[in-house]
């Protein structure tokens, strides 16, 4: 068996966010990265493209334990992050999530990240780790500022690793470890339920690969057991950052830092600086050609628009597609 698991800068690390490192064979192939203060696995034995296929096929075991969690607590929870995203929480049912926004007072994208309105009186937020420092800073100042007034909200930092099924067979595999039926748990909703014998863990059908997946919020301690038993199923195989990178563009999912950032707002899709900026771009896997996001004049934003594109200084031929360039497999209720 072998597993690798997301490292953080050392015991400790960020207040006790902080998962250790496993590798049950030291042959086993794999090329690591660092981001934000931890080591993340580009890839595995498997190639890339091995990979990403095999997520669109099969299923795929990623370890997205850098993300920041988080919960805010309280009465006035709602009223706290509503001062922070573009969005409705509100009106969220109990286990019901939503993709929203950090913004800065330009209306530029300080971060993307979904909220889950969870039943047992908590806001369950997840962010990325690229962000980790900058959104923690801005919702613990709000926390400070809500509480001077009274008002009745706090903030507590997850520790808990975040493992990721993805792919048509994500919900079998899964399934085969729960007793709640996974059927009725719809995209980006969520269940607290006992996982392959680790209970408490938060079960979130979610995809960041554009197919059908859950996220799965375990505690640390319970990580490996957990991780172990899902690899177990000969459908699933480990899966690392270059494929999440290149199946999450075939979705048409922007990446915060290359696609959106603080120059950006939520509403604008052409912006005069951006004329002919590519934001994201590689060779997709699936469709066997170049694909590429990037911002243009809504003139040129038809789909099937040739243009006339620079990349590492030399022009090409491109045609504008429409997103995603490969059909989503979300799970929805119908």
């Amino acid at each position: 068996m072998v597993l690798i698991l997301e490292v953080g800068e050392g015991e400790g690390w960020r207040s006790g966010h902080w998962t250790p490192l496993y590798d049950f064979h030291p042959a086993h192939g794999r090329k690591m990265a660092a981001l934000a203060g931890w080591s993340l696995p580009v890839q595995y034995q498997d190639s890339h493209v091995d990979s990403h296929l095999h997520t669109l096929q099969h299923c795929s075991f990623f370890d997205v334990s850098h993300m920041l969690q988080t919960k805010i607590l309280g009465c006035d929870r709602v009223k706290l992050m509503e001062s922070l995203v573009v969005g409705d929480i509100a009106e969220l049912r109990p286990n019901q999530g939503t993709l929203l926004l950090f913004t800065n007072k330009a209306g530029g994208i300080k971060d993307d990240l979904i909220v889950t309105s969870a039943s047992e009186g908590h806001l369950y937020v997840l962010s990325n780790a690229g962000c980790w420092d900058k959104d923690l800073a801005l919702i613990q100042g709000k926390v400070r500022e809500l509480q001077n007034m009274g008002n009745d909200v706090s903030l507590e930092v997850v520790d808990n690793a975040l493992l990721a099924l993805q792919g048509p067979t994500a919900a079998q595999v899964l399934q085969a470890g729960v007793a709640d039926d996974l059927k009725k748990l719809p995209f980006i909703t969520s269940a607290v339920m006992e996982v392959f014998g680790v209970s408490g863990c938060s079960v979130t059908r979610y995809g960041h690969t554009g197919e059908n997946g859950v996220g799965i919020s375990v505690p640390a301690a319970a990580a490996v057991h957990l991780a172990a038993a899902l690899l177990e199923n000969p459908e699933v195989k480990l899966a690392g950052l270059a494929a999440r990178d290149s199946l999450r563009l075939e979705a048409g999912l922007c990446l915060y830092g290359s696609d959106i950032d603080e120059h950006t707002t939520p509403v604008e899709g052409s912006l005069s600086w951006t004329l002919g900026k590519l934001t994201s771009g590689c060779p997709s896997p699936f469709l066997k050609k170049n694909v590429a996001m990037g911002y243009m004049p809504s003139e040129y934003s038809r789909p099937g628009t040739p243009l006339l594109i620079e990349v590492w200084q030399k022009q090409q031929m491109a045609v504008v597609s429409k997103m995603p360039l490969v059909t989503t497999n979300y799970y929805t209720l119908k």
